[in-house]
């Protein structure tokens, strides 16, 4: 009996323990600029809604919509002449001219990510507008609005649905309104009375570009009239509009229009398929879809749930743009600060459930939304950190499925790797990929024979993207995938890394890399020439020492032969510690050019990689003290993207309170009205609608910071696959969040983990076991060895 009521105690306060506030974005005032408007999103359809009384702008977006055509796989195959007179240009210590020859090896920059087109909504009432609120809701993925007119209340509602594929907005109130579709792409549009039908394709030539068909069907108790391009509604109480959309993109390797897909045909089916439920049933299969993913987690930073309120604060206190200006004004310490990082943790996870469902095309640099015909960076797929950093919350926040459309890119990335590695760089075996790419899996080096080499010429895309299939086998235990398809496009990444390295001339018996660069970064010689090209940077042997080390695990899990590459593995060029602790960036003991650089990828082994940290290679307590020492020379200022990299790094090191500080950075209040204000050139943070500011708006820095919370809460590690994992709670708790609880994180090794703690100290701990084994779990200073048989969940108790 006694032992039933500590269970009984028990389950109360971890149920107790993972109440959450409800997670709500909210403002009494549309949206006037991107930056201020809610994104809605099924993974393939979104859009943004600004919510204007008078004109609500609602800009749409597809993530298969961009300029383009697959690309050409024989382009440049002579390209990779060059690479032995850079080489002796190298080993000559001529790095003005290797800069210069850099440029030979350059291909087409990338294609472009492109909006979709632009509703509007325009109210036709005349009269006093008060009682403005807009919101969105995590909690049940929904964005509402309402005001008052004359007194009179208008209320409405927007989703997107991705087993339903399309967007539903609903209309009630004194309903008289004019909807017009148009679009900054070229395009045409056709209305008749219960239907807007816009088509048009992509920027540049129709007959090389991919085609759209978008259409808005009417639903409602009132009148409509139709014009040439746009409806009006009239007399009524309700309003529904039902949004669909079809591309001609049919994959990467296909032309969208010679071979491209039936869209118009897709499109027709989409919208009849509007005629079969209501509003209602539409919204409960979109929350069943939905919450099935979010409501996997659970997060409170305090002792209590709640949701702020504070007279003190001006303006209306419960808007989030308003806490988000408190919490910079008082570094955290403000009322509602605790929801607040709360509520961008859950952001996060709600944009990558909401941006990433479409098989083989991931989230971009926009997520899913952008409102500019040119998106900044072409809204491409930045492969030197910022693709990496969009999935780095998949695994541990526990939304594998989020982390699918990037194996199917992954897999095109290595058909058209291997033909970048022949014309490029003269390699037959293996693949690689570059610093961009598009929704063709474009692989080449970017420049176009005329940009720097320090971006243009980074050839370690593919070494560092396959690092994630490694994860999901790590999180999943899913051998049968890993057979499939993690290890042959890690063996793919490898044997490319393999040919790639050359023996270092100045230290016999090491093996480096040349030409290389560092991404983005510049350097100093002893000498004072200020450069980018050089030979055995840290960054490429960092991204493929990590590499070789999660291929030979995955290749002793499923019994491959890893000799060859365990031989290289201990040829690489070690690590290296510069003259001011740091850990040395390039070959020699050379200074950055910008010491303070956003870019710090000689710091992979130490997060997102695990070499540096979890034994499986090296535990160099000098290392890390020289990693500790890099992050500090680069300083607290840097953009949204590069500051949550720093929270996770910081982490890693288990310093809370640096990491907490940094975390801090991220929700530092920038304005959306062109940058006015504070000099923020250097410094990024977040927008009133807590979208990630570079600045401009790049999502990654979103999802860094959510894996960053969970970093902070959660580390784990496994250094075999017959060893047991170790499970570490708590590693970087910051004193702000002395008290909380979580639920349904995951670690590496197959475990979801929840657990609560109270003054710093784990108090219940909650183990799941995707299958039968051993985990060390370390908390409050002392370890304990757990054995879970597949499928049970152990209470532990911790105090």
């Amino acid at each position: 009996m006694r032992k039933y009521l500590l269970l009984c105690a028990f389950a109360c306060q971890m149920a107790t323990a993972q109440q959450q506030a409800p997670m709500m974005l909210q403002y009494d005032y549309p949206a006037n600029f991107f930056e201020e408007s809610l994104p809605i999103g099924n993974g393939k359809l979104g859009a943004l809604v600004y919510g204007g009384t008078d004109d609500n702008i609602i800009y749409l977006n597809d993530i298969t919509f961009w300029t383009g055509k697959p690309a050409d796989r024989t382009l440049d195959a002579d390209a990779h002449q060059w690479i032995p007179k850079i080489r002796e240009a190298l080993f000559n210590e001529d790095y003005q001219l290797a800069d210069s020859l850099q440029l030979h090896v350059q291909g087409p920059n990338s294609q472009n990510f492109q909006p979709l087109g632009t509703l509007h909504i325009k109210d036709l009432g005349l009269g006093t507008v008060s009682d403005y609120h807009r919101s969105l809701s995590l909690d049940s993925s929904i964005v509402k609005d309402s005001y008052l007119r004359n007194g009179k209340k208008i209320e409405r509602e927007y989703f997107a649905s991705h087993p339903d594929k399309l967007i539903a907005i609903r209309l009630r109130g004194d309903i008289n309104c004019k909807i017009a579709l148009t679009a900054q792409v070229p395009h045409q549009v056709k209305a008749i009375p219960t239907q807007l039908t816009m088509t048009g394709h992509a920027t540049g030539d129709p007959q090389e570009s991919i085609h759209f068909c978008t259409m808005i069907s009417v639903k409602t108790d009132g009148e409509t009239m139709a014009s040439d391009s746009s409806l009006t509604i009239t007399h009524a109480k309700e309003a529904i509009l039902y949004i669909v959309n079809e591309t001609s993109f049919n994959g990467f390797d296909k032309h969208p229009v010679r071979t491209g897909a039936p869209y118009l045909e897709n499109v027709a089916n989409d919208i009849w398929h509007t005629q079969n439920y209501s509003f209602d049933d539409f919204y409960a299969r979109h929350l069943a879809d939905y919450q099935a993913f979010y409501d996997r987690v659970k997060i409170r930073l305090s002792s209590n749930p709640s949701i702020p309120s504070n007279p003190s604060i001006p303006s209306n206190p419960s808007n989030t743009d308003t806490l988000l200006k408190a919490y910079t004004d008082t570094r955290g310490e403000a009322p509602g600060s605790r929801y607040l990082e709360e509520l961008y943790f859950q952001f996060g996870r709600y944009l990558l459930i909401s941006a990433s469902r479409t098989e083989g095309v991931p989230a971009n640099l926009q997520g899913l939304w952008t409102p500019h015909l040119w998106s900044p960076w072409r809204g491409n797929y930045t492969v030197n950190i910022n693709l990496e950093e969009n999935y780095w919350p998949a695994f541990v926040a526990n939304m594998p499925e989020m982390a699918l459309p990037l194996d199917g890119f992954i897999q095109a990335l290595a058909a058209n790797g291997q033909h970048t590695a022949r014309n490029y760089y003269g390699i037959d075996k293996g693949w690689c990929s570059s610093h961009n790419s598009d929704i063709w899996a474009m692989t080449n080096p970017v420049g176009e024979k005329r940009e720097w080499p320090e971006w243009a010429n980074w050839n370690m895309g593919g070494a560092w993207l396959v690092n994630t299939l490694w994860e999901r086998y790590q999180f999943t235990q899913d051998k049968a995938y890993l057979r499939t398809v993690a290890y042959p496009l890690m063996k793919g990444a490898t044997e490319f890394c393999l040919n790639w390295l050359i023996d270092n001339p100045k230290a016999p018996g090491e093996l480096i890399t040349a030409p290389s660069t560092s991404p983005e970064n510049e350097y100093k010689t002893d000498k004072g020439y200020h450069g980018m090209t050089c030979y055995g940077g840290t960054a490429d042997l960092a991204i493929i020492r990590e590499l070789f080390i999660n291929t030979i695990a995955a290749g002793k899990v499923l019994g491959e032969k890893t000799k060859e590459i365990e031989k290289a593995l201990a040829r690489l060029h070690p690590y290296t510690i510069g003259h001011d602790g740091d850990l040395n960036e390039w070959y020699y003991d050379w200074d950055d050019w910008d010491p303070q650089h956003r870019h710090q990828s000689h710091l992979i082994g130490l997060y997102p990689g695990n070499h540096l940290v979890s034994g499986q290679w090296i535990v160099d307590s000098q290392l890390l003290k020289a990693a500790e020492r890099t992050l500090e020379i680069k300083g607290d200022y840097t953009t949204g993207w590069s500051t949550g990299w720093r929270i996770n790094l910081w982490a890693r090191l288990h310093n809370a309170r640096q990491a907490y500080h940094i975390f801090q950075k991220l929700l530092t209040y920038v304005t959306p009205d062109n940058y006015k204000g504070p000099d923020i050139r250097r410094s990024g943070g977040t927008y009133p609608n807590l979208f990630d500011a570079h600045p401009p708006f790049q999502i990654d820095g979103n999802f860094g910071g959510t894996a960053g919370v969970c970093e902070m809460l959660m580390q784990s590690q496994c250094t075999t696959h017959n060893a047991p994992c170790t499970i570490e709670l708590l590693p970087a708790l910051p004193e702000q969040w002395k008290d909380g609880a979580v639920s349904g994180l995951c670690a590496r090794g197959g475990y979801e983990v929840s657990f609560e703690w109270k003054g710093g100290k784990v108090r219940d701990c909650r183990i799941k076991a995707i299958k039968s084994g051993t985990v060390t779990l370390v908390y409050n200073n002392q370890q304990k060895t757990v054995k879970l048989k597949a499928g049970q969940t152990q209470n532990i108790k911790t105090w």
